[in-house]
């Protein structure tokens, strides 16, 4: 491929980054979003970059799926199980969100009780099968669903990661009556075959009622970006999906599983934060992306963490997924008085339309951008690159709305807005760190999105952080961390086995199925290197799987959940031999709790990710675009000029002072008082606190 195009779809700005391969160059460039058909600001973005051609890679972080959970719009979908468990999901584990709230809110089923059907079928923990569905159970099961009419089915039946073949014989069924693009399917024992029917039967839920919008969505984006539909697409323009565990897949893949990019575009952010760090030779880091709408922390210590007991809206999701906390709190996040006469901010949001008021476009509510463009801390000239101009005069009366109440001038109730919604964040940053036993001084704040930039300083002193960098092109850095993920497929599957009972040859056999299906479901042809897509038979044994899979640069990662008998949750290691599982298991306990058990251990979950290997994305050698200039300004509170520079103009090894503005196209940076920073090789912005307490 010649060019290479990462897009994220945020919930206010769409943002892009073009690499071309030939030239070594790269483009940034941003639109506002269409959140109701996002393909139409891709397509906007895509014509004002000029791309033509066919030689072209891109690689998109999709809002879809993320959006249909949160706002629950997914379609009509109905959920098969086993006789009497049709109230499962409904159920769900009885945990209270609020717990002394003795009036909670309830929230609504994720699919209606009419919708949810039952079947004679049962299978023991055993594998046993006590009760397998007739022809007439299945025609009875057809009937009812040629009734109700879904658009999606999900299937979940007790202990089919064991034995999938009554989920088969059901799929088979739907198939035969209704054809293969009649009703999207959705199988638990193909999304998730883990044990936790309630966690399994979500996921599985979740993936069919979004999996019609997602198909859709891609297809529509498809035929917009070749002109000519599918045909086109396959000789010449590749689509990949980022998906939620930070790697990439094919838009086929993406459409059949939409569960797995519910972190879409955060994951390319915190793979892009992992990308510019390691240019600037920083391994711990704590990331924060802050965008128009939500802030996505997380902790990157060499490699970032997964986890597989994420919530999405409140809703289970089981999937693997990079380990990350959201809060509510972003630019466009709306200020205001409560009855009590406490400033609020967020987590309301302002979004891409109407926008915050200094968008002009007719927001009259105060955001954080707005209390930001009173301040001075974004400039209305230089927004955007110049493109989008903003409007103070509408900043300042949206302000007064909460100033007034609070007795307060337009200033005053700015820097409340900028403290609070700061507070916000640094509580989500000590989740990340803190409540983990993770001292933040011992860390580098990594700081992008278009906002994150304006609030670093300030949150790296609340953390007594003495260190923070801003990458370079931070505001569409989940967008590059696109172009850098390497496509991945993860497959998982229950065993819940004591140690003692496991045979060597058995759990690789095991992982040789599960290392089968994830090296033929991956599609090299997507990703970045361009490698021709594995065909043919796959190997059998373990042993020729991960010796096949090395000729043909794709490695295999495998590990598995372990815990003693009777806990609820396991510890992930990675897979050496059976010998090696009892003392690793012992020794990840003591480091995580500090003690371990005399007591039995069991295997609960084999995991394997299959990646493809190519060479690593290398941002190119930081070179000046323009003229450098500088200007001062003054500003509310600061008692000292602040001195404004374009950061394509600042060259390897410039030095800044705080107080300072660094603008450019995709975002601001304010360097506060008492911060010095320095331009480093690849365009990194390294702060350093000259603080006489900083360390």
């Amino acid at each position: 491929m010649a060019k290479y195009l990462g897009i994220d779809t945020g919930g206010t700005f769409t943002d892009f980054i073009l690499f071309d391969n030939e030239s070594k160059t790269v483009r940034i460039h941003k639109v506002l979003s269409t959140p109701q058909a996002p393909e139409k600001a891709i397509m906007q973005g895509v014509a004002d970059l000029g791309i033509e051609g066919d030689d072209l890679a891109i690689i998109h972080g999709s809002t879809v799926a993320t959006n249909a959970v949160l706002e629950g719009k997914g379609v009509s979908t109905a959920y098969i199980t086993n006789k009497g468990l049709a109230d499962v999901l409904a159920i769900g584990r009885q945990a209270r969100e609020e717990l002394y709230n003795l009036t909670p809110t309830r929230k609504p089923p994720l699919i209606e009780r009419q919708l949810c059907l039952e079947v004679n079928s049962r299978l023991s923990a055993s594998g046993e099968q006590l009760q397998q569905l007739s022809e007439q159970d299945l025609s009875e099961l057809t009937a009812q669903l040629a009734a109700l009419a879904p658009k999606a089915v999900a299937i979940n039946l007790l202990f089919s990661f064991i034995d999938e073949s009554e989920e088969l014989k059901i799929e088979k069924a739907i198939v035969d009556r209704f054809g293969e693009e009649g009703v999207f399917i959705s199988r638990s024992s193909d999304v998730l075959p883990e044990y936790k029917e309630f966690e399994r039967g979500m996921t599985t839920a979740l993936n069919a009622k979004v999996g019609p919008l997602m198909q859709g969505y891609l297809q529509r984006l498809e035929d917009s970006l070749t002109g000519q539909g599918k045909q086109k697409h396959s000789q010449g323009t590749v689509l990949s999906i980022m998906q939620s565990s930070g790697g990439i897949t094919s838009a086929r893949q993406a459409g059949r599983y939409p569960v797995n990019l519910l972190l879409s575009g955060p994951a390319g952010g915190l793979k892009g934060a992992q990308t510019v760090a390691a240019a600037s030779a920083i391994s711990q880091l704590l990331s924060f992306d802050m965008g128009g709408t939500s802030t996505d922390v997380s902790i990157i210590d060499k490699k970032p963490g997964f986890t597989s007991g994420a919530k999405i809206g409140g809703y289970p999701v089981a999937v693997p997924m990079v380990d990350m906390h959201t809060i509510g709190a972003g630019g466009g996040s709306i200020a205001q008085v409560d009855a009590g006469g406490l400033l609020l901010v967020g987590p309301e949001s302002a979004a891409a339309d109407p926008g915050p008021a200094c968008y002009g476009k007719g927001g009259k509510r105060p955001t954080v951008t707005d209390a930001n463009v009173v301040l001075g801390r974004l400039l209305p000239q230089s927004f955007l690159g110049g493109n989008m101009r903003l409007d103070k005069a509408a900043a300042i009366a949206a302000l007064k709305n909460v100033a007034a109440p609070l007795g307060l001038t337009v200033e005053q109730a700015a820097m409340g807005i900028i403290e609070v919604v700061n507070d916000h964040m640094v509580r989500a940053l000590r989740v990340m760190s803190v409540e983990r036993g993770e001292d933040p001084k011992d860390f580098t704040l990594v700081s992008f999105g278009g906002a994150g930039g304006l609030h670093v300083c300030a949150l790296a002193e609340a953390l007594e952080m003495t260190k923070a960098l801003v990458p370079v092109n931070a505001g569409v850095l989940s967008a590059l961390g696109m172009l850098a993920a390497e496509a991945s497929r993860e497959r998982s599957r229950t065993i819940n086995r004591p140690l003692k009972d496991c045979d060597t040859v058995a759990i690789e056999q095991l992982f040789a199925e599960l290392a089968s299906l994830a090296i033929a479901e991956l599609n090299p042809a997507t990703v970045f290197a361009g490698n021709e897509a594995i065909s043919g038979s796959q190997p059998g044994r373990l042993q020729d799987l991960l010796r096949f899979a090395g000729n043909d640069s794709i490695k295999l990662v495998l590990t598995v959940d372990v815990r003693y008998r009777g806990q609820s949750y396991a510890l992930n290691l990675p897979w050496r031999s059976l010998q090696n599982i009892e003392p690793d298991f012992h020794k990840k306990h003591r480091d995580s709790y500090g003690h371990e058990l005399a007591i039995d251990i069991e295997l609960v979950n084999l995991r394997v990710r299959a990646i493809e290997q190519r060479q690593s994305f290398e941002l190119p050698r930081w070179q000046p675009s323009e003229e450098l200039t500088c200007e001062f300004v003054t500003m509310p509170g600061i008692a000292q000029a602040v001195a404004v520079m374009n950061r394509a103009g600042l060259p390897v090894g410039h030095r800044i002072e705080g107080p300072a503005l660094i603008t450019e196209t995709s975002a601001t940076t304010w360097l506060a008082t008492g911060w010095i920073a320095e331009i480093d090789s690849v365009g990194n912005i390294d702060c350093r606190s000259n603080k006489p307490d900083s360390r």
